[in-house]
């Protein structure tokens, strides 16, 4: 029991010295350190942003295969079209609600165990990807560059992507899995649930 505490840490120990080094790294070479850190910490900052982009790696991991790969991937390419739509102010109606949604079909999607075709989960996680981009790219400070800033939350997003798929094939986990994916994925739905509540109240 206590090796396996202790293999948790690890992992999460790694985590977060893979986010914080980049910073460190870029931090010596001036200028636009504040654009990329701004960019890194962006998606860690927001927890519909975080919880999300952990559904999507454990959904990658469950699902195996290329799609290991290739849901994390589609999520970062269209993350990036839809930061590019809002940091040129092009409007995009109800992203907060489709932020919200997200996490209910991420969420859904680990509690049920559906077995979704690889082209549906592609084009489900690609279009709630648009919604978490134009996001990223409308709060986006006026005195941010926007490709440290870019540069910096794709690759958190990565990141916690790739912490997602490793939860679904650690050896500490492996007996585990069905446990952790329905936990986790009620816990992402219950929070999108309440995040479209208090978005509808706000509004």
């Amino acid at each position: 029991m206590f090796d396996n505490v202790m293999a948790l840490r690890k992992s999460t120990s790694r985590l977060l010295v893979a986010l914080l080094l980049p910073g460190v790294a870029v931090a010596h070479t001036g200028g636009e350190v504040h654009s990329f850190v701004a960019g890194v910490m962006h998606p860690l900052g927001g927890m519909d942003h975080l919880m999300a982009m952990l559904a999507v790696g454990l959904l990658a991991g469950c699902a195996g295969g290329w799609m290991r790969w290739a849901l994390p991937a589609t999520f970062v390419a269209a993350m990036a079209m839809g930061a590019v739509l809002g940091a040129n102010g092009i409007e995009t109606p109800l992203v907060e609600v489709g932020i919200a949604f997200s996490l209910v079909a991420f969420g859904a999607a680990l509690v049920t165990q559906r077995a979704l075709s690889a082209p549906l989960m592609i084009v489900f996680t690609a279009g709630f990807a648009m919604f978490h981009g134009h996001a990223h790219g409308t709060e986006m400070g006026a005195g941010l560059a926007a490709l440290p800033y870019a540069m910096g939350f794709m690759i958190a997003t990565a990141l916690l992507h790739a912490k997602g798929v490793l939860l679904t094939t650690s050896n500490l986990l492996s007996l585990k899995q069905l446990t952790l994916r329905k936990w986790s994925g009620g816990a992402i739905a219950a929070a999108g649930i309440a995040s479209f509540c208090v978005t509808i109240v706000s509004a």
